[in-house]
């Protein structure tokens, strides 16, 4: 009975370029609940968009130093990981010391770098510039190269044995970049969240309750020694027990499954990413046991 809650009547249909795709929700009769790609009478409009949504512009951000008649232009990174950057002045006029109206970097962890110098080329006259910032975390020259094959991931709950409700390449909402390979695995609401694989805890989010705000919901990211991230996403509101900056051994405890978010029920999506250059990306992995021996009842899964 508990499995047939979610009934799949039909598989959407995404392009690659697609942003969102369109789904219906809809309750029958009998009280099972169904998807759809086709209008139906009393369903509820489901639009949904790319899960991972995270903000890292109040911890990485961009100072201008004045001193002497130039301006200094500096990135500071709060985060205990790497982030490239992506400087972009427009509207120069009367500056010297910018070759490259584009510049990228990559910032050390907590640190404070400087970016550029620009001085005027006429002093009598004021420097004109607007100034951009893009970021991502990540080191991109490492997260190229990572392989997600070359370590086995442990389970990453206690518990089970649960189903998968979503699996890599998945048509329901596994179509954007960040979260092609990621899979969802259904599960109630309290179970105990463990790190798959040990690391530096890099980003959490901790308050959100129901939809909220943020389409990750609550989440754990973790930087891991070859560049790779892994993240934890929808968990429940106020379990997240590991902090920014905290180092994590495999089977460490990190917080409880939820349904927060952008999410149509209680499960645990779990990803793994890399920075392929100003933009993440996810990547194939391998569960150390069969992910095969779970029931999958995946929506549009492998």
């Amino acid at each position: 009975m508990l499995e047939r809650m979610l009934v799949v009547c039909a598989l959407l249909l995404a392009t690659q370029t697609a942003g969102a795709v369109t789904i219906y929700r809809f309750t029958d009769a009998n009280g099972v609940v169904s998807f759809t790609d086709q209008p139906v009478r009393g369903a509820q409009v489901m639009k949904l968009r790319e899960r991972m949504v995270e903000r890292i512009d109040s911890q990485v951000r961009l100072s201008v130093k004045k001193a002497n008649g130039s301006d200094s232009l500096y990135v500071r990174n709060d985060l205990y990981a790497p982030v490239e950057v992506e400087l972009r002045l427009a509207g120069v006029k009367n500056v010297v010391g910018v070759s490259n109206q584009v510049i990228r970097r990559t910032i050390p962890a907590r640190s404070n770098e400087r970016l550029i110098a620009l001085s005027p080329q006429v002093a009598s006259k004021a420097m004109a510039y607007k100034p951009s910032l893009r970021s991502i975390v990540g080191d991109p020259q490492r997260g190229v190269s990572a392989n997600g094959f070359a370590y086995r991931y442990p389970l990453p709950w206690v518990g089970g044995p649960f189903r998968i409700s979503q699996g890599a390449n998945g048509s329901y909402s596994h179509v954007g970049a960040k979260s092609r390979y990621a899979i969802d695995i259904a599960m109630p609401e309290g179970t105990q969240i463990i790190a798959a694989r040990g690391g530096t805890v890099i980003k959490t989010e901790n308050a959100q309750s129901g939809r909220g705000a943020n389409p990750s919901g609550n989440f754990v990211r973790i930087l891991h020694d070859d560049g790779t991230m892994g993240v934890y996403l929808h968990l429940q509101q106020g379990s997240v027990s590991v902090k920014e900056g905290q180092h994590v051994a495999v089977g460490a405890p990190l917080g409880r499954s939820g349904n927060t978010g952008n999410s149509t029920g209680p499960h645990l999506h779990f990803v793994v990413q890399r920075n392929v250059g100003l933009a993440l990306e996810s990547i194939p992995y391998e569960f150390s046991q069969p992910v095969q021996s779970l029931p999958n009842f995946a929506i549009g899964g492998n």
